[in-house]
């Protein structure tokens, strides 16, 4: 008997749906419901967890000066960038499919918005060269699908550069050099018109140093944009000073709870660790039974969470988000 994609997804997320169910009976500071438009098991999260936090055996701590301000400034009580800035390019949310390229979104975002809010060129910049070509030695042996570390690929926008790039439903138009080639799907979940069933053998990335698209205005080499200065980001007076001037990298541990996540302040309530994870963080605040979270955004489409962004705890290194964070000033 053929098993219908409704019933097999329906039992690949009971696990998501009783971690959820949990949650809102746990009286914390947020709201949980299964990802049904995004994952289906535990399994497909792990998938996308593909940073190398501190502490995993292949992570490398990247030579960087520290991020220099004025520790007796006073900063804002809030921010977020979405409506700070006029830049499209924060408020867009991706999807890295199911892949584990977070390290290169939560980057690529960074560079670019931050680059947009110091220059006013609302330009997105390409995942997919960053997944596939910050690698090796020059990228703290980042492997694309396989993991990487975001800090790394900071440092290697800077000196290697990095080329225009959409995403996936902008392939076609010649609007950028390299889009991201990875179709947003739904995995082991119901697929719909806009996130259908993912492929099983779409999932890896490679380097190619010419534009997929042909009739893009630019070669390869001319679009490349090596520009900014990279910096670490290691207390939270560091990266409140920081967002002043644009979003922030950083990564954090995911838990079991986390893919369920849609709305509140989050705290790791329940559940095991499925990996790390790459993130862009756009601004800060503090909610009235929350208490003081960072804003962030992440790469799992719209359809997750709040809209594409969550709220996390701020000033406890909730989930180790204040012990991995970085920028890049233009």
């Amino acid at each position: 008997m053929k098993l219908s994609a409704a019933f097999i997804a329906a039992v690949a997320g009971s696990e998501l749906h009783d971690i959820a169910d949990t949650i809102n009976h746990a009286n914390t500071t947020w709201t949980a419901e299964a990802p049904i438009n995004r994952f289906g098991s535990l399994d497909d999260v792990r998938r996308v967890c593909g940073t190398w936090t501190p502490g995993h055996p292949k992570y490398q701590k990247v030579d960087l000066p520290d991020y220099q301000f004025d520790e007796n400034a006073v900063f804002a009580d809030s921010i977020d960038w979405r409506t700070k800035s006029n830049c499209t390019v924060v408020s867009k949310i991706r999807d890295q499919s199911s892949c584990g390229s977070c390290w290169a979104f939560g980057s690529t975002e960074t560079f670019e918005d931050r680059r947009c809010i110091a220059t006013g060129e609302d330009i997105e910049f390409s995942t997919e060269d960053t997944a596939g070509c910050c690698k090796g030695l020059t990228c703290g042996m980042s492997a694309g699908c396989n993991g990487g570390q975001p800090t790394a690929a900071l440092k290697w926008f800077t000196h290697e550069g990095v080329v225009t790039g959409e995403d996936f439903f902008d392939i076609g138009t010649g609007k950028s050099c390299k889009p991201y080639e990875l179709k947003p799907c739904a995995h082991h979940v119901p697929p719909t018109a806009k996130y259908p069933a993912c492929p099983s053998s779409e999932y890896s990335v490679k380097c190619t140093k010419t534009c997929s698209e042909s009739s893009y205005s630019k070669s390869y080499a001319d679009d490349k944009v090596h520009e900014g200065t990279a910096t670490n980001l290691n207390t939270v007076p560091a990266m409140v000073a920081a967002l002043q001037k644009g979003p922030i990298s950083v990564a954090f541990t995911v838990y079991a709870d986390f893919p369920t996540y849609k709305s509140g302040v989050y705290k790791h309530t329940s559940g095991q660790a499925l990996g790390g994870h790459a993130v862009e963080m756009i601004g800060y605040g503090t909610d009235p039974t929350g208490g003081d979270y960072w804003l962030v955004k992440n790469s799992w489409n719209e359809q997750w969470g709040d809209s594409g962004t969550f709220k996390i705890v701020r000033g406890s290194n909730e989930c180790g988000i204040e012990g991995d964070a970085a920028s890049i000033d233009f």
